[in-house]
């Protein structure tokens, strides 16, 4: 009788300590945030830009440099896209399309890229300060270095050609008009 309350002691003592033990899914989660973290990557629970979304969902931003902003676009999966939106490829529809349309090599990346991301990703969005994927997290560190090199690679070809570029300088007045008494 001693050595059965023993043991229901041991349990109820552990049990907490279990609850705090990180489930296999939460060890995968942080060893992909670390991952990403060395790809300079930034990884933030938001609230995604989806209509009827309550709750947060987990963004991997790769931010364009400073200098040369990105031009600003938002794909949705067609699993949580309206049919009213314009489809751009297979599984995705513009809810934003871009001012101008895409440089050759930079549309031939993100459709790439598009037809790789697991079902999970739901939306692909570049502003001007840069790219963000939002998903669920699915994949392992080794397939995010997969989809890091092609951020990467889309980042670089679309830096720069913001919608709304940054003036540098002052305008040169023009030098017939007349003095303003």
């Amino acid at each position: 009788m001693e050595w059965l309350i023993i043991i229901f002691v041991l349990i109820f003592v552990s049990a907490p300590v279990m609850w705090l033990k990180p489930s296999p899914r939460q060890k995968r989660q942080g060893v992909l945030r670390n991952c990403a973290a060395e790809y300079g990557i930034s990884v933030k629970l938001e609230k995604p830009p989806l209509h009827h979304f309550k709750g947060l969902m987990p963004a991997y931003r790769w931010y364009y440099p400073q200098a040369a902003p990105g031009p600003d676009f938002l794909l949705v999966r067609d699993s949580n896209a309206s049919s009213a939106l314009e489809r751009y490829c297979a599984g995705w529809r513009w809810r934003i399309a871009p001012l101008r349309p895409l440089p050759q090599a930079a549309e031939q990346i993100l459709k790439e890229l598009l037809e790789r991301l697991p079902q999970d990703a739901l939306v692909v969005e570049s502003s001007s300060t840069g790219l963000a994927l939002w998903w669920w997290e699915s994949q392992t560190a080794e397939r995010l270095r997969v989809y890091a090199a092609a951020f990467d690679q889309l980042r670089s070809e679309l830096g720069g050609l913001a919608d709304d570029p940054i003036q540098k300088g002052f305008d040169t007045p023009n030098r017939d008009a007349s003095p303003v008494p």
